[in-house]
């Protein structure tokens, strides 16, 4: 086991004195410095002269990428993907807003170091969400091309896409995948936080509620499902992740509470 803040113990009791330097007087705020916040998070806070509030910046993402999309969509004459476009930018925008929800809701936590450490200053998020895209890009240009006579791309687009259609497209679904690897992360990292740290019944109780947030994102995936029904890889890849991060947030939560 190893050391935590205020609420968690080791394999040792809960009341045992601990240093100065390891109990805070008070649960910490939320602060947003880096190394300590999601890289989307650093991302926006760096901007040079602009400070927005977490809604704003989700409005923001959520208003842009559908002007974008309806202004393509008008150009191209390309109305019929509209829906499934829509759909994809709901979902990530819930996955921003769950995201920023998720983070302060850790940074007000006693969270441990070593936690924080592993969850924010690792970056493994970026690397999973990078997997996560050039999954969906080689399935879309290559295996979906080869396997069926209807490629979704084709079926969205055309039989010749157009490039600034098709940039957005890949846009959005980065900054779906990103959101997919940070939900991969923190539940990876809740479990071990879960199984090696303990902590008292309200703080326990307060850190399952934050795992389940990561889990109402990979529910709201599902409303990608409609419009992929037709491809059976894509539509089992979505529901066997959803699957997994309900099976992992489960395993967090139920160790988080199990004393």
């Amino acid at each position: 086991m190893s050391d935590g803040p205020p609420g968690a113990a080791t394999t040792g009791s809960a009341d045992e004195p601990r240093s100065d330097d390891s109990v805070p007087e008070s649960p910490r705020e939320p602060v947003e410095e880096f190394g300590e916040t999601w890289v989307y998070e650093s991302i926006v806070g760096a901007l040079p002269g602009i400070e927005i509030s977490e809604r704003a910046a989700v409005t923001i993402q959520l208003l842009g990428f559908e002007a974008a999309l309806l202004l393509l969509a008008w150009y191209y004459d390309l109305w019929s993907a509209v829906p499934a476009g829509t759909a994809a930018v709901a979902v990530a925008a819930v996955g921003s807003a769950l995201m920023l929800r998720l983070g302060a809701s850790i940074r007000r936590l006693p969270a441990p170091d070593d936690y924080r450490r592993l969850l924010f200053g690792s970056s493994v998020e970026v690397v999973l969400g990078v997997l996560a895209f050039i999954a969906v890009v080689t399935h879309l240009f290559v295996v979906d091309p080869a396997r069926s006579t209807d490629p979704l791309i084709t079926s969205l687009f055309g039989e010749e896409p157009p490039v600034l259609a098709v940039y957005l497209m890949l846009l959005i679904l980065w900054d779906v995948a990103y959101r997919i690897g940070t939900g991969w992360w923190a539940g990876v990292v809740a479990i071990w936080r879960a199984y090696v740290y303990e902590f008292d019944r309200e703080t326990s109780w307060a850190f399952a509620r934050t795992d389940l947030l990561n889990l109402w994102f990979a529910v709201a995936q599902l409303l990608l499902v409609p419009f992929i029904l037709g491809r059976p890889v894509l539509s089992a890849v979505v529901v066997a992740h959803v699957c997994a991060v309900t099976l992992a947030t489960s395993l967090s939560v139920g160790l988080s509470i199990r004393r």
